[in-house]
């Protein structure tokens, strides 16, 4: 907690690369986004997402309200401009107006073990 508020502006997550969805539809590969408001104030969030080889997509909007939490499946499109990331290696940029928390997870279902997990990401 920072000067008595709960969350960051900003949130990096390094190390998308959505997985195939696999043939069990109970349980799609995919990655998410999870962001959560905890203070009163609604959030207006952008997030730009960066890639190896092109130039970033920094157009994604989202508003979400004062205590409110939202989760983003990545492989179905996202924000109001229902931006569809493509396969491959990624980043995420979260930037907010008001300070927010975000993590991101991955069920990667390439083996029969699959896994869900989430990644941490930098938070300024």
């Amino acid at each position: 907690m920072e000067n008595g508020v709960n969350g960051k502006k900003n949130w990096v997550f390094c190390d998308g690369d959505l997985p195939p969805h696999g043939d069990n539809p109970n349980f799609m590969g995919h990655e998410a986004l999870m962001i959560t408001n905890v203070g009163k104030e609604d959030a207006h969030i952008r997030i730009k997402v960066l890639f190896e080889d092109k130039e970033p997509y920094d157009k994604i909007t989202i508003d979400l309200k004062g205590e409110r939490t939202t989760c983003l499946r990545l492989d179905f499109p996202i924000g109001k401009e229902k931006y569809q990331i493509p396969f491959g290696q990624y980043a995420l940029h979260i930037i907010s107006d008001v300070p927010v928390c975000a993590c991101f997870g991955r069920l990667d279902v390439r083996q029969s073990n699959m896994a869900y997990y989430s990644l941490s990401g930098y938070s300024f």
